[in-house]
């Protein structure tokens, strides 16, 4: 009779999807998106470094993992003031060539602070298989916050609306939920990202 082998459960393992290789490292890279790392050594890290905490996502198929900031990567969001008012700019983008661009804003000429946390938004390989993404780990890194807070900023509001029309819209499928609707307005209202 063979020997009976215990065996370790394998550690979870986590991918970058192409749609968050793009957006958090871009082939001309940005002074807004992570910095003074390659994805590859980001994916390992994030494979290699249990989270500081674990929040739950808007879905049961999504999780954050905060880490703290190993990079010079400045926050996302900036608090919108009277002194700054006049540096925001808007205007219709797609965040893929497949998606309906949507009005945005921004700030432009100025620095964000360097961000003290990098939250990582995971979505599990069923919803992204159902997404057309397919990955060969257990999670695939579809975003990631850059925040002062070890703590989610509220996802924006036309992210919401798009994650309400479906997958064909480039959304997760995920019905609108009013409350977080609302929450998230109240934020973006006072907020916008920046752009060097």
């Amino acid at each position: 009779m063979p020997d009976i082998v215990a065996c370790k459960p394998s550690p979870m393992s986590i991918v970058l999807t192409p749609f968050a290789r793009a957006r958090l490292f871009p082939q001309v890279p940005r002074g807004n998106t992570i910095q003074d790392c390659t994805p590859d050594a980001f994916e390992q890290r994030l494979n290699d470094d249990p989270p500081l905490k674990v929040l739950p996502g808007y879905a049961p198929f999504c999780r954050l993992h905060v880490h703290r900031n190993w990079t010079s990567t400045r926050c996302m969001a900036i608090a919108i003031t009277d002194e700054n008012r006049h540096r925001l700019r808007s205007g219709y983008e797609a965040r893929t060539p497949a998606e309906l661009p949507v009005l945005v804003r921004w700030f432009e000429g100025i620095d964000a602070p360097v961000a003290d946390y990098l939250v990582v938004i995971l979505y599990d390989r069923a919803q992204l298989a159902k997404e057309g993404e397919a990955i060969d780990a257990d999670w695939g890194v579809v975003g990631c916050l850059y925040t002062m807070a070890p703590e989610e900023i509220p996802m924006a509001p036309i992210t919401m609306m798009r994650n309400a029309l479906g997958v064909e819209e480039g959304g997760s499928g995920v019905p609108l939920d009013r409350e977080a609707y609302r929450r998230s307005v109240e934020f973006w209202e006072r907020h916008a990202n920046w752009r060097p």
